[in-house]
């Protein structure tokens, strides 16, 4: 399967980079390029991309804006956002995730990381800057953001105690491997707990899931250390 790729970024001269890298590889291909929120809205409506690689700050509507625009669209459900930005704060990566980005990566990422986030929001996996502050960010995710609903504990309802536990160890960091190696279990399994959770939550990808987590109260964030 063929990843199609929408890139939303202001600079030409980096969207012809990322074209070019992306184009490089056999199971890529850019769609489409969008030099402002706007047109990263209307061309995401478009070429229903597999991800856009969007920028944070761009003239007029920016990246976040365009990401919660994209994100509540439903006909858009199964296209997936990975922010690239320098602006590599917690507030942004929080902001980001609220808006229902499933990676962030700061501009200096390598080409190989590069292509390894987007291969990596379009399975579905969470992806943080492994700059961000752990704790910030938790704290962030667990205040709802104006004008959002905030999950609920009673949305874990349907969830079976595994599939709660499976989704607490996520949201802690933990990869699938790791949460596999917890509680005993094959990683295929622990996917599949993660799977199960995501549909029942409506949740469209692993980062939502961990957002889900905080606001239900299902994991607190630790107190931030002085």
């Amino acid at each position: 399967m063929t990843i199609r790729v929408l890139l939303a970024d202001d600079q030409a001269l980096l969207r012809e980079t990322f074209r070019i890298l992306i184009d490089s590889r056999p199971d890529m291909e850019v769609v489409g390029e969008a030099a402002d929120g706007d047109d990263a809205v209307t061309l995401t409506r478009t070429h229903r991309p597999d991800v856009v690689v969007m920028d944070i700050r761009m003239p007029g509507t920016d990246g976040l804006t365009a990401t919660a625009t994209i994100c509540a669209d439903p006909s858009l459900s199964a296209t997936h956002i990975l922010i690239l930005t320098t602006f590599d704060t917690e507030e942004h990566v929080a902001r980001a995730l609220h808006a229902g980005a499933g990676g962030f990566l700061g501009k200096d990422v390598g080409a190989e990381g590069l292509l390894h986030g987007i291969r990596t929001v379009v399975a579905g996996d969470a992806l943080l800057s492994p700059q961000a502050t752990r704790n910030l960010i938790t704290r962030f995710l667990a205040t709802p953001q104006p004008g959002t609903h905030p999950a609920a504990q009673k949305d874990l309802a349907g969830l079976t105690t595994r599939e709660r536990e499976v989704m607490a160890l996520a949201a802690e960091g933990l990869a699938n491997t790791e949460i596999a190696e917890r509680l005993y279990l094959s990683p295929l399994t622990v996917r599949t707990h993660i799977h199960h959770a995501m549909t029942k939550l409506h949740a469209r990808d692993r980062a939502q899931l961990v957002v889900i987590a905080y606001q239900t109260g299902l994991v607190h964030p630790n107190p931030p250390r002085h």
